[in-house]
């Protein structure tokens, strides 16, 4: 167990955290490149490496919106160089916990009862702690309980921290200013949803009660009497994260069982109930020791409009990417071309954007597919890192795409991930009907 800490959470304290961090990642590029004068064969690896790593200590004393950030950035292993990758992935399972005297602060505040007026026994120690909350085993009439509570402050600093981090990105990911504008609404509203665990917990206990049918999968029971605005228990599920059940060199029928259960239940959601839980870390599952798929968070679920499904599932039909098909009416529909765009501007993105769906969309047009082929997620990366360094892209006034794509894109290319980490070979036939 990492050291405990107490948290920032005045507005000058998170941003003078960020102006530290700011200060040693300038020191180590005045370090890199003095270096690189009497080695000019030095490669940004260094440099990339402590960066990482005081952007991350910085991100994991500060928790909230900014470590989730780091979360989310993890996930996409197209737009980080790989000591980026590596340090940021340490966010979907842990984070140093909140010291246990603040913990008991919030069940005062929410219950005016400490946990051990409540539970029967309730750990002191965390037993796992991320970007959000952290979480404490407790037991109450013989059952045992997971019981996540929020750090304080979290919810309260989330705008000032995007505003923060706003410039920060788009200097260090090289995204256009048009483009961060439209997607960092949609991040706030999403990051202010995660916040509220009522919220949550209603989620929760409707999504789960609307899976329940699917095979292979199982969901924890919710309690509302033991959850709050800041506090959120359900049923305790035994198992290891997929990461370390994959150290257990399982054979490849049970991958593809526990792939298959994963694609299954996000097809459901997507296709079915319109409502998607938008968070494919692997620390949000849990495979038991039968070999079940555990679901253990609803804290991000993005819920899709019917007219936006409409169009970004067209994408995903076997003929559209065919000469007859009016690709360029539906790219128009969904933003990815503007009508202010010259002919060259126009002939640029449809190439750019017909190669990113055709990668999208490739599973979706095969009825196996094999996501442990490496060539398939190598040509995904090379694509995102060959975009990123466009200057078209960069230097674009106008926003390209869809604000409800964001998620929806995260969504997928995390799934994808976490089924090539699996190595899983599995029926992909689609439940949509567009």
């Amino acid at each position: 167990m990492k050291e405990q800490i107490s948290i920032p959470t005045s507005k000058v304290q998170r941003a003078s955290k960020f102006v530290k961090t700011g200060a040693k990642v300038g020191g180590n590029y005045i370090k890199h490149y003095s270096k690189k004068l009497f080695d000019p064969s030095l490669t940004r690896d260094e440099l990339d490496a402590d960066n990482a790593e005081d952007i991350y200590e910085s991100l994991s004393q500060l928790k909230g919106s900014a470590l989730k950030v780091a979360q989310m950035l993890s996930m996409d292993k197209n737009v980080l160089p790989t000591p980026y990758q590596n340090k940021f992935s340490l966010s979907q399972y842990s984070a140093p916990p909140l010291s246990y005297p603040l913990v008991v602060k919030t069940f005062n505040k929410y219950f005016d009862k400490t946990p051990e007026e409540i539970f029967d026994s309730f750990s002191k120690k965390a037993v796992n702690a991320a970007s959000i909350g952290q979480v404490h085993q407790a037991t109450v009439n013989g059952k045992r309980l997971a019981v996540k509570i929020q750090y304080p402050g979290v919810a309260e600093s989330i705008s000032s921290d995007l505003k923060i981090v706003k410039p920060i990105a788009a200097q260090m990911f090289k995204i256009s200013t048009a483009e961060l504008n439209q997607y960092i609404g949609e991040v706030e509203e999403k990051l202010i949803e995660e916040t509220n665990y009522s919220l949550e917990l209603e989620r929760s206990i409707d999504l789960t009660r609307r899976s329940s049918h699917l095979k292979g999968i199982v969901f924890p029971k919710y309690y509302p009497r033991y959850s709050s605005e800041r506090i959120l228990a359900m049923d305790w599920i035994d198992g290891d994260h997929i990461k370390e059940w994959l150290v257990s060199n399982p054979g490849q029928e049970t991958r593809n069982k526990i792939g298959q259960a994963l694609w299954d239940f996000y097809d459901h959601q997507i296709h079915i109930l319109k409502q998607v839980h938008a968070d494919p870390h692997p620390g949000n599952f849990i495979i038991t020791e039968d070999d079940q798929l555990g679901i253990i968070d609803f804290g991000c679920v993005k819920v899709i409009p019917e007219d936006f499904y409409m169009q970004y599932f067209t994408l995903m039909r076997h003929d559209v990417l065919d000469e007859s098909y009016d690709l360029e009416a539906l790219f128009l529909q969904l933003g990815f071309l503007t009508s202010q765009d010259s002919k060259k501007e126009r002939d640029f993105f449809m190439k750019i954007f017909k190669e990113m769906i055709e990668l999208l969309g490739r599973p979706f047009r095969n009825e196996i597919f094999d996501f442990g082929d490496d060539t398939y997620f190598n040509q995904i990366y090379e694509v995102g890192e060959r975009v990123s360094k466009m200057k078209e892209i960069r230097n674009s006034k106008s926003a390209r795409g869809n604000r409800h794509g964001l998620y929806i894109n995260r969504t997928y290319f995390g799934l994808y991930n976490l089924l090539n980490e699996l190595k899983a070979e599995i029926q992909t036939g689609q439940l949509m009907t567009v």
